[in-house]
């Protein structure tokens, strides 16, 4: 299977002379198209700084990151690098985001309907295959927390993207309700998409497909 991530010799410092932290060092890694990938490590350890890397929201100090074949860290215009973002990749964080002043439906079509798309049609059939489709109408205030974080994969999903990545995204749920994203997140990789997903939470491994561990600033594959 073909590689839709590789990332070789990353290093990311923060600051200057005597005062700078290195978060990544000559990090190296490779994820197949459709797979996925649990990146663990506790909490500091430098796994947001490298999906903001990946995501192109910050860019490293040295090393490259090809992403279907394109090294984006030689891309300089914020344009092309939003545009790509928005057409390729989904984003999925520890707090869901949803919008209180909408519905399910609006906050998971959004992200078409900001460049001009009625997605709420996608929206729907996105939240009936998380099955929250029957609560569509409801405000995010009225939602649990393992329903408001399902419908932030939704949304992430939205605008059809290759590559998902998530940051923490059970790290405000309850057991029973990790498990259910882990198990969504795993069926996703079974339908094409590739998953990275970030988290201090072991368990997670048990539903990837490889696992690594950030450890001393390297990349270390587990599984």
């Amino acid at each position: 299977m073909a590689d839709i991530l590789e990332i070789k010799n990353l290093t990311k410092i923060y600051g200057q002379g005597q005062e700078n932290l290195c978060v990544l060092d000559n990090a190296e890694l490779k994820i197949s198209a459709g797979s996925f990938v649990v990146l663990l490590g506790p909490s500091g350890s430098g796994k947001s700084t490298l999906l903001n890397l990946i995501g192109m929201l910050d860019k490293p100090t040295s090393g490259e990151i090809f992403f279907e074949g394109k090294d984006i860290t030689k891309m300089k215009s914020e344009s092309k690098r939003s545009a790509l973002r928005r057409k390729k990749m989904g984003f999925v964080f520890q707090f869901d985001g949803l919008l209180p002043e909408f519905s399910l439906l609006e906050n998971v079509a959004l992200p078409g309907l900001m460049h001009g798309k009625d997605e709420r049609s996608r929206a729907q059939k996105l939240l009936d295959q998380f099955g929250i489709g029957h609560i569509s109408h409801k405000m995010p205030a009225d939602l649990s927390g393992g329903e408001k974080q399902r419908a932030a994969i939704a949304r992430a999903l939205c605008n059809k993207p290759t590559l998902l990545l998530a940051d923490e995204p059970t790290g405000n749920l309850d057991a029973a309700r990790k498990e259910q994203v882990f198990q969504d997140f795993a069926a996703l990789a079974r339908e094409g998409l590739t998953v990275l997903m970030v988290t201090h939470d072991v368990h997670a491994a048990d539903y990837a497909d490889a696992v690594y561990t950030l450890h001393e600033r390297k990349l270390e594959r587990t599984k």
